[in-house]
């Protein structure tokens, strides 16, 4: 195991021999069966950790609701379903994705900066748990289409807190007041009193979501204590909230260090609102899914330019865009060892016509020949759901390992699927 991979990690993708495994299955045959590049996932991964995570909050009426964007894949969205999983979405096809897969709509958030008046009506007739509105404009549409559908909709505002969160980049800050995200807490007041007044409105909660990959308690306490304090300024103008969502982005380990577990958010959150008959809402995605998956890679080419070694792979940035986007760090392995091969430092790229596409830069690992297989680690979060087809390249299929089986959850695309919704040629 290469240094920083999580423990829960390391036990569902282990080496028995030389050879790298998911739960009871080699990846060298996943990687034969479904070829390659593969994204893998474990199921008792995904489920460990859904359930530490709602356990954590046992103390408090809570709902976990799973953040679709980190990773929407049906049968995934199916097995946390069954858990009791809500979910936290951003789109309509979010909305469309998790009632497929049979997540209760009473148990769907609808967060996101940029609504259409479609998916806002879509929402409202499925009857979702809540709107987290994020600006006038929103929640006047809102009430508009709630009336004109014969429903009502219920609504929290998703306030800005000007937290400036320690993320690992700028992107992942969403909680300063520069950003386009949420609502100034000094206007939250004034517009919870236009709700009230709006027809087809019904108030229910409130919201703020901080920023992705945080690895700290004390920026959420900072968050919620803001929260707390906008609940009882809303008390005593007459608004009965029934919930607070914290929303998400809680950080997991890719590189080093040791982010915070949910029992010490819990250790926290819990006690702050026990006695206030408020509900707790939660939006982890990348907690719940990042360990749980590996995109398996096969070496196309070994070269040497300028002093450097380049290991080139079947997967690049249109695969796994993290690394490309975010700077993100992912630890890299070589799928069969072989002892008394040399350690070399190596960037770790791909096929597409960019420099940018990269898995790793100057990497120490176990130097690969051409035809072996690579593991890039704790993919299972923005990793297939950022995935493109990018210089026409078909996206990878996706694996679902339970114990010693494996099950397709996902066909690798095909050319013919890459112009599929294209019109007819003139």
């Amino acid at each position: 195991m290469g240094a920083g991979v999580l423990i829960a990690e390391a036990e569902v993708f282990s080496r028995i021999g030389s050879e790298l495994y998911c739960e009871g299955v080699p990846l060298a045959e996943l990687a034969e069966r479904y070829g390659t590049p593969l994204y893998v996932y474990s199921r008792r991964s995904i489920v460990e950790r859904y359930r530490e995570f709602d356990g954590a909050f046992a103390g408090v009426d809570h709902l976990v609701a799973y953040s679709v964007k980190a990773n929407g894949n049906l049968s995934l969205l199916r097995l946390l379903a069954e858990e009791g999983a809500g979910a936290d979405i951003v789109s309509g096809g979010e909305l469309y994705r998790a009632l497929q897969a049979g997540i209760p709509a009473e148990r769907i958030v609808f967060s996101g900066v940029g609504k259409t008046e479609s998916e806002l009506a879509a929402a409202i007739e499925a009857g979702i748990y809540g709107f987290n509105v994020e600006s006038d404009v929103e929640l006047r549409a809102i009430s508009r289409l709630a009336q004109s559908l014969g429903r009502e909709a219920r609504i929290a505002l998703r306030v800005n807190p000007d937290i400036d969160s320690p993320t690992p980049h700028h992107y992942t800050k969403t909680g300063h007041k520069t950003s386009k995200f949420g609502i100034p807490s000094e206007r939250a007041l004034d517009l919870y009193r236009e709700a009230a007044r709006l027809p087809g409105i019904r108030i229910r909660g409130i919201a703020a979501h901080i920023g992705s990959q945080i690895e700290e308690v004390e920026p959420y306490e900072r968050a919620l204590l803001h929260l707390l304090e906008l609940v009882e300024d809303l008390g005593r103008a007459g608004i009965e909230l029934e919930y607070i969502d914290i929303g998400g982005g809680y950080g997991i380990r890719y590189k080093e260090g040791e982010p915070v577990r949910p029992a010490e958010f819990a250790n926290v959150v819990v006690p702050r609102l026990q006695g206030t008959g408020l509900r707790l809402v939660m939006e982890p995605g990348r907690y719940i899914v990042g360990p749980a998956g590996v995109l398996l890679a096969r070496v196309l080419a070994v070269k040497e330019m300028g002093g450097k070694v380049f290991v080139v792979t079947d997967t690049g940035m249109n695969d796994l865009l993290r690394p490309s986007h975010y700077s993100g760090y992912h630890h890299i392995d070589v799928v069969t060892e072989a002892p008394g091969r040399p350690v070399t430092r190596v960037d770790v790229v791909g096929p597409v016509c960019e420099t940018g596409d990269f898995l790793g830069l100057d990497r120490e690992i176990e130097l690969p020949e051409v035809g072996e297989l690579i593991a890039v680690r704790t993919v299972g979060a923005y990793g297939f759901s950022m995935a493109s087809q990018y210089n026409a390249r078909p996206r990878p299929g996706e694996v679902l390992v339970d114990g010693e089986e494996s099950r397709l959850i996902r066909r690798r695309e095909s050319y013919e699927d890459l112009v599929r919704g294209e019109v007819e040629l003139l």
